[in-house]
C-alpha cells in the first residue's frame, strides 16, 4: 500500500485546504450578496416599467 497517500500524511493537509477554501467561499459570497431588500426593491422597479409599457401599449392601440 505504498500508493495510499491517505496513510503517508497527504490528506490531512489537502482536506484542510479544501475546508479553509469552502470557508473563504463563504466569506467572500456572504460579504457580496445583495441584501433582499435592494432585490425587492428592484424587482417592483421593473413591475412598474412592464405596468408602465402596458399602459402606453393599450394607449396606442386606443383600447
Amino acid at each position: 500500500m505504498y500508493g495510499n497517500t491517505c496513510h503517508s500524511g497527504g490528506c490531512g493537509p489537502f482536506i484542510m485546504g479544501t475546508a479553509a477554501g469552502m470557508l473563504a467561499g463563504v466569506a467572500v459570497g456572504t460579504m457580496i450578496a445583495t441584501p433582499s431588500r435592494q432585490i425587492k426593491r428592484t424587482a417592483h422597479k421593473a413591475a412598474r416599467r412592464v405596468n408602465e409599457a402596458i399602459d402606453h401599449l393599450a394607449d396606442a392601440m386606443d383600447m
